[in-house]
């Protein structure tokens, strides 16, 4: 595979749903662009993109896959992503390393909860996006119905791009035609509107429109279609069937000539400076004479060649020998081979260029979101980072074997550096170590990969709800730690104030403390108390977040003045003052998605409020089905899936994401803090 200049590559994500049909959408288009000799299935576990032994098990994707074509001499970077909402953050990591996002929609399901996300989140992001409406020769589906509520959910810009035709075998593309038979809608009213839409972005090409009335070439039409889809003024609508290749050759054409290659989609949002500092926006060019700049957005622990990470190229040219810094790293690495994916096949190549994505293995400094480059002047260069899902369902894990605790341990950190939606807890209050991922099916499949690929036996304990601590006022704490055992002693000082600050802010640290009452190379472990308490929690033993802790005096010692008394005095001035200000217990509440037949959407509803969630909205969804959306806690879906089961006698399904916290009930706050008070006496 060789090097293709900027101009002639594209970058695509296939986003939505699951079972959308985005895997076998990427396996058609791989093989009507000739870069397969066959196309393979889902069901039979041989497609390029699902390639992961669990992804055969399960059915589904679990992780991005990256594969290329060339089509019309230009080449084609796909990334497949899951589409269930458990495994949504390889979903959103996907949005930081393409121009064009492919959001398809299942047209039996029509417009689902992630679908709509990553409408949303392509939007905010500034990547160009166009909906692929799949399976549209399957029975009873809804075309013209289901454009409407594109529209309706979407925007009026949400134009029609092609139409199908002879019952959904095939495709007829607008653009270039104005006239011709379609299973719904007249093609030339669709065109029209199409060239309308479009002319609007170039005011002389508007004027020479109306004055002659004649339609503007395909070259030049070209440049305003790539401005309104920047904009967000046009988001083209295309029909394909993965399955029967219906649509496959329109959609291919769309992506070599209409879809924007690196030099034309918006400008990717680099800043200069460091997180929570004054930052400057920073202009990366796709240009490969500059300095490398270049973004990893996938990490992966291979078994065979270790950590490798995956990234795209925004700026300069990546050769083999090349030598790139990671972050403000001091030192640099010796770039020794350079690959392309294709699936799970590493494809070494020499050179990158501007717009490429690319991966190199075994350097261990490669971390999740970090920027690579070649010069010291860009250090402080960051990409704005994406807001990833939190994850809350969590699950204590235990090694059955004492030999493999460390190694439990290590492993679950490989998992963390390459899921940003997946978190390692370890709970000192409790001796427990805590996996969190955004579902049941997300630690799941972790649980399923520690035991097929590493071979590990363990004992899991029911999930942990991610209960989070917080105050609503303000208080002093005090405390001096003074111990004496003979010879050198431990003495230190400190008071400090605990301010509740809004939610989601985090934590601030404030270091107030005049004349040098406590010394400055103390500071760290004051901090470092603080936190410790944070983390220990006071009411329940959950960690405390949104507040600001002030230090404003303490006393010191010449020679009984320690790290660890300062550690001590601050970790317990910060739990007394929590405890003066007005403590409470939050728990997250999570947006909810039932899909459900429509006659039971009254049960359904009623069993929402009974689990002090509320209704946000029903929507149809064809064929007899209701969406029901709504805000329920986390802590009342235990158990949901059998009893939806038994509501609907197995012919409803759910998903869900977080949505925010909120302060439990009082009775559910005496509980957790009378539990909380057992472990302390233990």
């Amino acid at each position: 595979m060789g090097q293709t200049a900027t101009s002639n590559l594209r970058t695509v994500a296939l986003v939505g749903h699951g079972a959308a049909g985005k895997t076998t959408l990427a396996e058609s288009l791989l093989a009507a662009a000739g870069a397969i000799s066959s196309r393979g299935t889902v069901e039979k576990g041989n497609t390029v993109c699902d390639f992961d032994p669990q992804e055969k098990e399960f059915g589904h994707s679990l992780s991005s896959a990256l594969a290329s074509f060339s089509w019309q001499g230009v080449l084609v970077q796909l990334i497949d992503t899951p589409g269930f909402p458990d495994f949504a953050g390889q979903a959103y990591g996907a949005l930081a390393a393409v121009e064009t996002a492919l959001v398809v929609i299942n047209a039996q399901n029509g417009i689902e909860l992630s679908s709509e996300r990553m409408m949303r989140l392509a939007e905010a992001r500034g990547v160009c996006r166009m909906v692929v409406i799949n399976k549209i020769d399957a029975d009873n589906v809804d075309l013209p119905a289901l454009v409407g509520e594109v529209r309706e959910r979407f925007g009026r810009q949400c134009m029609l791009l092609d139409l199908p035709t002879q019952h959904g075998s095939e495709v007829v593309e607008l653009l270039g035609h104005d006239s011709g038979d379609s299973d719904f809608e007249s093609v030339a009213a669709a065109h029209r509107a199409l060239i309308d839409q479009i002319v609007e972005e170039d005011e002389d090409l508007l004027a020479r429109y109306l004055e002659e009335g004649v339609d503007p070439s395909p070259d030049e039409l070209h440049l305003p279609f790539e401005k309104a889809l920047r904009a967000g003024h046009l988001i083209p609508i295309l029909f394909v069937s993965a399955k029967t290749g219906a649509g496959i050759p329109q959609l291919l054409d769309v992506l070599a000539r209409l879809a924007p290659n690196p030099a034309e989609g918006n400008p990717p949002p680099f800043y200069r400076g460091e997180p929570g500092g004054p930052v400057l926006a920073f202009d990366a060019e796709p240009d490969p004479q500059k300095h490398v700049l270049a973004h990893v957005f996938k990490v992966v622990s291979d078994p065979f060649i270790g950590k490798v990470g995956v990234f795209r190229v925004h700026q300069g040219t990546i050769r083999k020998d090349s030598q790139l810094f990671v972050g403000d790293g001091k030192r640099s690495f010796k770039v020794g081979h350079i690959y392309r994916l294709q699936g799970k096949e590493y494809v070494e190549v020499d050179t990158l260029v501007p717009g490429d994505l690319g991966a190199i293995a075994k350097v261990d400094e490669i971390e999740f979101d970090c920027v690579l480059h070649d010069s010291h002047e860009d250090d402080h260069i960051h990409l704005k980072p994406l807001e990833f899902p939190q994850p809350m369902h969590g699950l204590a894990v235990q090694a059955r074997r004492k030999a493999d605790e460390q190694r439990l341990f290590e492993i679950l950190r490989k998992l963390e550096v390459e899921d940003p939606c997946f978190r390692l807890e370890r709970h000192p209050t409790t001796n427990e170590t805590v996996i969190l991922g955004l579902g049941e099916m997300h630690v799941r499949a972790k649980l399923t990969r520690l035991s097929q690929q590493y071979k590990l036996e363990l004992d899991t304990r029911p999930p942990q709800i991610a209960y989070r601590e917080a105050i609503t006022g303000s208080a002093e704490g005090h405390c001096r730690h003074k111990k004496q055992s003979g010879g050198a002693g431990q003495f230190g000082e400190v008071a400090l104030r605990v301010e509740a600050l809004e939610r989601g802010t985090g934590f601030e640290f404030v270091d107030m403390v005049k004349g040098g009452v406590i010394p400055g190379v103390f500071m760290a472990a004051v901090e470092k108390g603080v936190r410790q308490a944070l983390a220990d929690g006071v009411v329940a033993g959950f960690p405390v977040e949104d507040l600001r802790v002030t230090v404003h005096d303490g006393k010191s010692h010449p020679v009984d003045g320690k790290d660890i008394a300062f550690f001590t005095a601050a970790r317990k001035a910060t739990a007394e003052a929590i405890r003066a200000a007005k403590p409470i217990i939050l728990e997250p509440v999570v947006d909810i998605e039932i899909l459900a037949p429509d006659a039971m959407t009254g049960d359904l509803t009623g069993d929402l409020s009974s689990k002090r969630g509320h209704l946000t909205g029903t929507q149809p969804r064809g064929q007899g089905l209701m969406a029901i959306t709504g805000e329920v806690p986390l802590a009342e879906l235990d158990g949901y899936q059998s009893r939806l089961k038994s509501l609907t006698g197995g012919q409803g399904s759910y998903s869900f994401a977080f949505s925010h916290y909120a302060q439990v009930p009082p009775a559910t706050q005496q509980l957790l803090a009378s539990q909380h008070k057992v472990v302390d006496e233990e």
